[in-house]
């Protein structure tokens, strides 16, 4: 008898800005419902809107941030991370393992002494 093993998961994607917002909600239901199919479940979203990326990416210079919270079996991560490099209005992607869903964000800047 195997052991089903699920964890909690953070990941940041970052999606290509020149989409339609029609075209940026089908993108981020492409990757939610990809969530769902592998047996998670989506906790939380955080939309962090449109940010300038630090270097160039695909010729991209900005990105549409979205921060998500789910839950997925433990050997789904690695199906979804192939289907996310088959995805053309990803730009990035991280998937971490995580204690808890925030709620809410605070950004806080680390103030440099000097």
């Amino acid at each position: 008898m195997s052991q089903k093993r699920e964890g909690l998961y953070e990941g940041m994607y970052i999606l290509s800005a020149t989409l339609s917002n029609e075209s940026r909600k089908k993108a981020l239901d492409k990757i939610t419902d990809g969530i769902a199919e592998k047996g998670g479940e989506v906790k939380k979203i955080h939309d962090q809107g449109r940010r300038k990326l630090c270097y160039e990416i695909k010729g991209k210079k900005e990105g549409h941030y979205y921060l998500l919270y789910f839950t997925a079996p433990t050997r789904s991560i690695i199906e979804l991370w192939k289907e996310y490099h088959l995805h053309e209005d990803l730009l990035r992607f991280v998937t971490m393992k995580t204690e808890e869903v925030l709620e809410s964000l605070e950004f806080n800047p680390i103030k440099v002494q000097g």
